[in-house]
């Protein structure tokens, strides 16, 4: 009972905890374009009826205007997503940021704290931090952050928004920030990144991603655990995928049951299909606690399925033009 006591006075006073960002920012119609440097490397080129252009500004001109890019530590590591190219590296992410600014949109970081995929089924520590002691991973964890974002600040494109780890539901930089026994691994990492956004990009929104989207129970535990170990951030990131994260009436009822239970708007940062639903769903999560979507792997044909295997913009486009 006295656990109980103590997580429900955490839950209830989190929110002055808090040093929110106090900016006025769009609701997000946004794209995870990740996959894009690689398409136009490799000869795609995109158009939109039948008009060649930059993929990112098709989007904005169909409605977009929040891109999404993830970030490695090192992909051209032996664990790495690029070996040969170094993609989503900092110099990649360092251009892409350039043109999405160029293109007047804002712009969301999504660090993985790894060298390849960061999600729910494997978090793999980076290469180069294998070796270090748990407060060694602490504080690489705050300077990777740090010097990521210097460097987009110092060519004026610091993030608006900025995800401290990728899909963190079940923890990241195993094994010290597994959360099979405990959270408190987890949310002293998490931490560490915070402190690097808040110092180094203090108008950022700083967003806490997991891919929880419509499994009521196990969302209340992690951000339950967040509210215990006073994790400060400013909006609930969630993934939805209907293979795993349950129906779209689950989607609803876990989004406004979140909004209600720790007072952060929310953002399904991760989506594939039914996006009408989807938004239909942000949209509508009472006072205005819906800050947008963001549809993964927009360029892709097989995923976001805006373009096809040319680079041709899709009928599904048009959904966004509204």
């Amino acid at each position: 009972m006295k656990r109980v006591i103590t997580l429900l006075i955490a839950v209830i006073s989190f929110s002055a905890l808090s040093a929110q960002v106090n900016i006025e920012r769009p609701y997000a119609v946004g794209a995870d374009i990740s996959w894009l440097q690689s398409q136009e490397d490799s000869g795609i080129r995109f158009s939109d009826n039948g008009t060649e252009g930059d993929a990112i500004e098709i989007l904005r001109d169909n409605g977009f205007n929040y891109i999404r890019l993830r970030i490695f530590v090192n992909p051209k590591s032996e664990l790495g997503y690029s070996q040969r190219d170094g993609y989503c590296d900092l110099e990649h992410t360092l251009e892409m940021a350039r043109r999405i600014k160029d293109a007047g949109m804002y712009f969301l970081l999504d660090f993985h704290y790894s060298d390849n995929w960061a999600d729910p089924a494997k978090q793999i520590m980076p290469q180069a931090w294998q070796t270090y002691s748990y407060e060694e991973v602490k504080e690489a964890v705050y300077n990777h952050t740090r010097e990521v974002l210097e460097a987009l600040n110092a060519q004026g494109t610091t993030p608006d928004m900025v995800q401290v780890g990728n899909e963190v539901s079940n923890g990241m930089l195993w094994p010290y920030g597994a959360v099979r026994h405990s959270f408190s691994g987890l949310c002293d990492l998490l931490k560490e990144g915070v402190r690097a956004v808040r110092e180094y990009a203090p108008d950022a929104e700083v967003m806490i991603h997991v891919a929880l989207g419509g499994q009521a129970e196990e969302s209340e535990r992690f951000f339950n655990a967040m509210a215990e170990y006073e994790v400060e951030y400013d909006i609930i990131g969630q993934s939805y995928y209907p293979e795993w994260h349950g129906t779209l009436a689950e989607l609803e009822a876990n989004l406004n049951k979140l909004v209600v239970q720790y007072n952060k708007p929310i953002i399904v940062v991760e989506y594939r299909d039914h996006y009408l639903d989807i938004e239909r769903i942000v949209s509508s999560i009472p006072n205005n606690m819906g800050r947008g979507t963001f549809i993964w792997e927009a360029t892709s044909p097989q995923w976001g399925k805006l373009f096809d295997e040319s680079g041709a913009a899709t009928k599904a486009l048009d959904d966004y033009n509204m």
